[in-house]
């Protein structure tokens, strides 16, 4: 009779770990916005110590850039997102690798590539809210 008490009389499923809300690709897009104008700033100036503390600056920010993207892949998106989205998978390799390469550039024009990718997977994010 325990046995069959403790056993679920309905299966549920929960769509992530937390309400969805703690989800956002904002903070992934916060980062690299910050790589971008580190990038920015990096090319207006000639101070040898103002760069190298830039750069490691940047560097910092591209990781949190990496992590972002990682928790948003690995925690928020689930496999019918991937079924209705299917770019989804490259979308994300891509960004991580673009924000991988953030660490060694200091081109803003790559920062903007890194932040085009971070919007086309926030546009997806979106959609997937609302439905």
């Amino acid at each position: 009779m325990l046995e069959a008490w403790r056993k679920s009389r309905r299966v549920v499923h929960a769509h992530c770990d937390l309400p969805c809300g703690v989800y956002d690709p904002a903070q992934a897009r916060i980062e690299a916005e910050s790589v971008k104008a580190i990038q920015e700033k990096y090319q207006a100036s000639e101070d040898p110590a103002f760069r190298t503390r830039a750069l490691a600056i940047k560097e910092e920010r591209a990781e949190l850039v990496k992590h972002h993207l990682w928790v948003l892949w690995t925690d928020y998106f689930k496999p019918e997102h991937l079924e209705k989205y299917p770019q989804l998978h490259e979308l994300f390799w891509n960004a991580t690798k673009e924000a991988g390469l953030a660490k060694k550039s200091e081109d803003p024009a790559q920062g903007q590539k890194l932040l085009d990718l971070i919007d086309e997977i926030a546009k997806i994010f979106w959609e997937t809210k609302a439905a």
